[in-house]
């Protein structure tokens, strides 16, 4: 799905919508790929057991900080690398579902400036 480019028109709301659908969506995928990873890790370096390996790899995911402590090499190694992951994980989730709403604000603050009745 395209952007318009500043010669044309702003998109019409519904399109706009569709477009903030469609990136939330690439947004929930990248962040659910990212949970999957942090579930296997945890599982398999750190030897958590699922309902934990997923609490873990949610707490890390969102920033919050690790529920149960690594007691292996490997597990904290895991840790340490899924941590910086997520961090980037989370900021470019954002900026992701966000990309939609600055292009529509700057396309609008655009046409604003080129209208010559104002």
């Amino acid at each position: 799905m395209r952007f318009e480019k500043k010669s044309q028109p702003l998109a019409e709301r519904a399109h706009f919508f569709l477009r903030l659908s469609l990136y939330g969506l690439i947004s929930a995928t990248l962040i659910g790929a990212s949970l999957g990873v942090g579930i296997l890790g945890y599982r398999w370096f750190g030897g958590l057991i699922w309902i934990d390996a997923l609490l873990n790899a949610s707490m890390i995911l969102t920033g919050m900080g690790p529920v149960n402590p690594m007691t292996t090499t490997a597990g904290k190694l895991f840790a340490s690398f899924y941590a910086l992951f997520s961090g980037v994980i989370f900021l470019s989730a954002t900026a992701v579902i966000l990309t939609p709403v600055f292009h529509r604000m700057m396309h609008h603050f655009h046409l604003a400036e080129d209208d010559p009745g104002e």
